[in-house]
């Protein structure tokens, strides 16, 4: 049993030639799926983190705005 591997040209030229023979409709659906494949799953995830991270940092200095000596009132330090 023989392994072959086709260079990435190849492989490009026929995805070309594959889609140029798609319809209209055929060629949404592929685009639409391999968008939906190509996504990071956890993208969402870091993204949603980065903004409770901030959420929290700006809470945390608006709360901290008129203590004396810079001290968070949500630390009592």
């Amino acid at each position: 049993m023989a392994i072959s591997f086709q260079s990435q040209e190849i492989v490009l030229g026929k995805l070309r030639e594959r889609l140029r023979r798609m319809t209209d409709e055929e060629l949404i659906k592929f685009g639409r799926d391999v968008r939906r494949l190509s996504e990071n799953p956890f993208q969402k995830q870091l993204e949603e983190a980065k903004v409770e991270w901030k959420r929290r940092k700006a809470r945390t200095y608006s709360t901290s705005v008129g203590c004396p000596e810079g001290h968070s009132k949500r630390t009592g330090a």
